[in-house]
């Protein structure tokens, strides 16, 4: 029940467009990363038939493809959630913003752990495009768009293609 009352408020804290808490029930987010929890137990067991299947029915059900192999953090919030992917060797760390369209993948070149480590407090654009084996550290905000495939450090705005620091910032959480 954690996860349910922790999403709850999350949800309602970083979507103002949210006018009851039965609402977050029919959130995407919501409804991926339940099933990402209930998959990623079956993986963990070393049932990666069942695993693959349920995150196929998230994907097909919300617009976003957790692999049950990814780990998540606590307060992770997807917004707009639709074409989000996150990798199998992914990591997220507590108090994430994804929006619409972010990918967490690999440059289809390594092995081993091959997709992102996402920080804590840390803001992913519409679009943003995080490949490879590499750490965003923490109270980064990375731009619409942008394409990062090197470590970002903590405190950090980025944008473009590829990836460039805009803005060195204090620290503070995001969300």
């Amino acid at each position: 029940m954690g996860f349910i009352k922790e999403q709850i408020n999350t949800i309602k804290k970083n979507d103002p467009a949210i006018h009851s808490t039965l609402e977050v029930f029919l959130y995407p987010s919501f409804k991926a990363q339940l099933y990402h929890k209930i998959s990623k137990y079956f993986y963990q067991k070393k049932h990666f038939l069942i695993a693959r299947y349920l995150s196929e029915k998230a994907k097909r059900k919300t617009g976003i493809e957790i692999h049950p192999g990814a780990t998540i953090g606590k307060n992770l919030f997807i917004d707009h959630g639709m074409g989000v992917v996150i990798g199998e060797t992914a990591i997220i760390k507590d108090n994430v913003i994804l929006l619409h369209g972010v990918t967490l993948g690999g440059t289809g070149k390594e092995t081993g752990k091959r997709h992102p480590t996402i920080g804590n407090n840390v803001f992913i654009g519409s679009g943003a495009k995080i490949l490879g084996n590499i750490t965003i550290n923490d109270n980064v905000k990375i731009g619409a768009n942008a394409v990062i495939l090197k470590n970002v450090q903590e405190n950090t705005t980025i944008v473009g293609i590829p990836g460039r620091i805009t803005k060195r910032h204090k620290s503070q959480k995001i969300t």
